[in-house]
């Protein structure tokens, strides 16, 4: 039975995907070919409407199971499996999946300052030109909304951040020895370290990873005028019912449209001490939450001083 032994299961912006790659380059581990195949967000196949894009991600997902072992038929002989599916933490149905089907599974999580993992997130879907808010905490308000239309999670801003029930609910079903629980400030600053520690947890040769790949990063300022809008009301657009059309034709038709949003480079905008101050409330208390469930010091993400948080 070719099924993981590890996953990365969260959190979303916080390092996943470059830890995932790291992790390739480790001899005795066999990383998915497919990042997120997302197999444990639902029992069957995943819902047919959402928000811009949403229906062409749902498409992607690999949802049958014999489609899911086959991801890992290549791993080879003594080999620990694994995938990284970073929305499994923030789906609580799917701890009950993993739980039945692979109960002896570790599970490895990525925690990021709630408040800059939002920003992170709204600012990969304005850069793809999916997000209609030109505005952060605007996109933030509109959350509730989203959320009654059938929006997918990656648009849940403040709800993908609320780690402290996520994880008070994950250890009512596994048990802590089977949770690595790492910061992405860490994989950043001390990669050499924070990998040997996901290696030692996984019983695997230390050692042996000493750098994070470098990761995708899209430099592309996209700021709010009117002909961005009208390129970010195409792609929207596309994103709505690009679905229907072969990939190969949604490709080439979206291609044109990012080059031209993309045309003008620079670093994205960070998170402002205004906005820290405006979303810090919808985060304090489940703060105070991860901090007595997991028992350690999450406190530093409650500053409006950025230089003084260890995201």
């Amino acid at each position: 039975m070719s099924l993981p032994d590890f996953l990365i299961a969260g959190v979303p912006k916080a390092g996943t995907t470059a830890l995932h790659a790291a992790l390739t380059g480790h001899p005795d581990l066999y990383l998915s070919p497919v990042k997120e195949p997302k197999f444990f967000l639902s029992d069957g196949p995943p819902p047919t409407v959402g928000g811009p894009g949403d229906v062409q991600t749902y498409q992607e997902h690999i949802w049958r199971r014999p489609a899911y072992e086959k991801l890992f038929a290549a791993a080879p002989a003594g080999a620990l499996k694994g995938e990284a599916t970073p929305f499994y933490l923030y789906d609580l149905k799917s701890h009950d999946r993993i739980r039945a089907l692979i109960p002896d599974v570790k599970l490895i999580i990525l925690l990021r300052d709630p408040v800059d993992r939002a920003h992170s997130n709204w600012t990969h879907l304005w850069v793809a030109g999916l997000e209609e808010e030109a505005d952060f905490l605007a996109a933030c308000r509109a959350e509730e909304s989203r959320q009654q239309r059938q929006w997918a999670d990656f648009w849940h801003y403040i709800g993908l951040g609320l780690y402290g029930r996520q994880l008070q609910h994950l250890y009512q079903r596994f048990s802590r020895d089977q949770v690595l629980l790492l910061r992405y400030r860490d994989l950043k600053d001390n990669p050499a370290e924070t990998l040997d520690r996901v290696c030692s947890f996984l019983g695997v040769r230390t050692g042996i990873l000493t750098a994070i790949p470098k990761e995708n990063v899209n430099r592309h300022y996209v700021e709010d005028n009117g002909v961005n809008r009208v390129l970010r009301g195409l792609l929207r657009a596309g994103g709505n019912f690009g679905h229907h059309f072969p990939v190969p034709l949604r490709l080439a038709a979206r291609g044109p449209l990012l080059t031209l949003l993309h045309r003008t480079k620079g670093n994205r905008p960070v998170t402002t001490p205004e906005e820290r101050a405006a979303l810090l409330p919808y985060f304090a208390e489940d703060i105070a939450l991860l901090q007595d469930v997991t028992g350690e010091r999450y406190d530093d993400w409650l500053s409006l001083d950025r230089h003084a948080r260890a995201s």
